[in-house]
């Protein structure tokens, strides 16, 4: 079946989908008052370094420019999915603007649930929309042709490394490495320096943490969630390899606490020196790059490991969505314009370093030239990582729908993250990578069902 008609399929069941994501949302706490006058907006984020930091930059700069009080609820990765989930599908209004990915746009676009941004967007022409870089617009534009997210940051997936761990071990960091390379050198750098392991990689539950990782380790070695056709693929010899592997390498030579550790426990992780590797999102690299990193500088940048495709890194952004149910539209847009600005990225720059830039999403910081100085360990292997993600094909065979580290239906919120669950359990060594995966096929055969 033709891409665009597969989607359109999936698009009728989204209404279903996105209710039961709505029904398995949680309570997170961290709520808000509804906004008044025009002049405050409630935003919902992720607590991601980033936007810790737009948190702190707002008032001194934002709100004194433009009058607008902004109250910020934050909350960890896993929390605020399912807080914006419940406060969207609800349209209860409570916050304005919330950080949604390009997972979420075609979904919550086809229900009703955010605003269109193309007319904002248009009027604003201090925002250059057209200096966005062209894969976040596309992964912000939902099927009716329309804009619904300005993204925050983008990112791909690379491997970071020690080089001075390395030169000192008399190592080699091949420039596109497999993932056998990296398992060895995970093995050869496990100790090399008191309390430190070979490699970080996620293992805490949640679609968004482990099976990020993960996925892309399966795309590359041959496996899918999903045949073209729709059926289930969990207990195929390739994603039974990469997944074996996965698990194998983070268990031999992964972090202590492996199972309860996400983006946030690996770049902690690294910045501390207990890992010689960490392979996760190019927006790590900002944060260990800062002037009060105790790594900055010793860190080599390199692409997404590879086993049988020529490239394997993810494409995300952490964007801003619009609720439709708010009442400070103008507000709202303004606030969006401004963090997605290249005004705010000169702020960032002059105020915390340039090296902590929420990049990724406009061509003119991979010109800017004190970007490119302070950046420039990681800038060039980032942008050519954002540029090379194939979320249309990015694996060895054709699969149902769109997306690299997440498979594009609604109900990969709640599939996800139960195979996740299954997925740690064996990271833990409460079982074996066969039971995880028996238990995860179930599951998704369940899911597959619907779209036969």
């Amino acid at each position: 079946m033709p891409l665009q008609q597969r989607r359109r399929g999936i698009g009728v069941r989204v209404g279903a989908g996105a209710a039961l994501t709505a029904l398995l949302a949680g309570c997170s706490g961290a709520g808000g008052t509804a906004s008044d006058g025009g002049d405050t907006i409630n935003v919902l984020m992720v607590n991601n370094p980033q936007m810790v930091e737009l948190q702190k930059l707002t008032a001194a700069n934002f709100t004194k420019d433009t009058g607008i009080k902004v109250n910020f609820s934050v909350l960890p990765e896993n929390d605020v999915r399912d807080k914006i989930s419940q406060d969207f599908s609800n349209q209860a209004g409570q916050y304005d603007v919330a950080t949604i990915s390009n997972f979420e746009v075609p979904f919550f676009a086809k229900n009703g649930w955010l605003h269109t941004l193309d007319e904002y967007a248009q009027k604003d022409k201090a925002f250059d929309q057209g200096d966005i870089l062209k894969p976040l617009q596309e992964s912000l534009t939902a099927e009716d042709g329309k804009l619904y997210g300005q993204p925050f940051y983008g990112e791909s997936s690379f491997l970071m490394y020690r080089k001075d761990v390395f030169a000192k071990e008399k190592l080699e960091m091949p420039d596109n490495p497999t993932w056998q390379e990296v398992a060895d050198l995970a093995a050869k750098t496990d100790g090399a320096e008191k309390g430190m392991k070979g490699i970080c990689l996620r293992g805490l539950p949640g679609w968004g943490e482990v099976i990020a990782p993960l996925t892309t380790v399966v795309n590359t070695m041959g496996g899918t969630w999903f045949t073209e056709d729709w059926k289930a693929q969990l207990t195929s010899p390739e994603f039974k390899k990469a997944t074996k592997f996965y698990v194998d390498l983070v268990r031999e030579h992964g972090e202590a606490g492996a199972p309860q550790a996400g983006y946030a426990e690996c770049l902690n992780n690294m910045t501390q020196g207990k890992t010689s590797m960490w392979y996760d999102a190019t927006a790590g690299a900002g944060s260990l790059e800062a002037k009060d990193s105790p790594v900055k500088g010793k860190i080599g940048y390199v692409p997404a490991p590879v086993d049988k495709t020529d490239s394997s890194g993810w494409l995300y952004t952490w964007a801003w969505g619009m609720q439709k149910a708010s009442k400070n539209t103008e507000s709202a847009w303004k606030f969006i314009s401004w963090a997605s600005s290249k005004e705010y990225e000169e702020l960032v720059g002059k105020e915390i370093g340039w090296a902590n830039v929420p990049a990724g999403k406009r061509a003119s910081t991979y010109m800017n030239a004190e970007y490119r100085k302070e950046a420039a360990a990681f800038a060039d292997v980032t942008s050519e990582a954002i540029s090379s993600a194939n979320p249309r094909d990015p694996g060895t065979q054709p699969r149902p729908t769109v997306g690299i580290q997440f498979v594009g239906i609604p109900e990969f919120t709640d599939l996800g993250t139960k195979v996740s669950q299954e997925i740690s359990e064996a990271i833990a060594g409460r079982q074996s990578v066969d039971e995880a995966l028996e238990a995860s096929q179930k599951l998704a055969e369940k899911v597959a069902e619907e779209y036969r």
